[in-house]
């Protein structure tokens, strides 16, 4: 009779319990507290990535092209003499494409866009930027530069043709702390799209 009285005062003893629901609570609230933050950290990520493509292919427009066969793919002079002067043809199926794994890629050229004049990548100090300096996770390797008839320009133009140029960049992921840790995120991929924009003299300024 005893032991039942003791097993039953513990039963209807009510002590502790707002301790307990704190505790397994707390785990849950924290969570979904670090998922807000996290949430903003990765558009923050996202946004960096994108605002970086934007400005590495305006850079690139103005820059000597990136691929090594961009003569032998847009010559600069008809096959006919006769038709210089004339409209470029426009046709998207001549293209030249650097990358994956920097193949056909112009290191040089590449470089300049990537780590900027200085050939270092000095965040936020460098007074002629590359995409690195936007954005440090994005790498030579991480670029894929496609160059492509646009009909623009004529046969023997002397800055050579004008063609569309779309930069993408691939394989960057998010970095996220806590819920990559516990959740395993860090493999998804920032979803940045596409920039694509038309040439204009294809030509490193030498004093920039």
């Amino acid at each position: 009779m005893v032991i039942f009285r003791q097993i039953k005062t513990f039963w209807q003893d009510s002590s502790g319990v707002s301790l307990v629901e704190a505790l397994l609570t707390f785990p849950i609230v924290m969570l979904v507290f670090a998922a807000f933050i996290e949430f903003g950290y990765a558009m923050s990520q996202w946004n960096q990535t994108v605002k970086a493509l934007q400005y590495g292919a305006r850079l690139a427009a103005v820059s000597d092209p990136l691929t090594t066969n961009f003569n032998a793919v847009f010559p600069t002079d008809a096959a006919d003499p006769l038709n210089n002067g004339k409209a470029t043809p426009n046709d998207a199926t001549i293209s030249s494409t650097c990358g994956p794994a920097l193949a056909n890629c112009s290191m040089a050229a590449l470089n300049r866009i990537v780590l900027g004049s200085d050939g270092v990548c000095n965040v936020g100090t460098d007074p002629y930027p590359g995409i690195c300096d936007l954005n440090w996770r994005i790498k030579r390797e991480n670029l894929v530069v496609t160059y492509q008839r646009s009909g623009l320009g004529y046969w023997g133009r002397p800055d050579g043709p004008v063609v569309t140029m779309r930069l993408e960049v691939r394989d960057i992921t998010f970095d996220l702390p806590i819920l990559g840790g516990l959740l395993g995120l860090n493999d998804v991929t920032i979803p940045a799209h596409p920039v694509t924009i038309t040439t204009e003299d294809l030509k490193t300024c030498s004093t920039c």
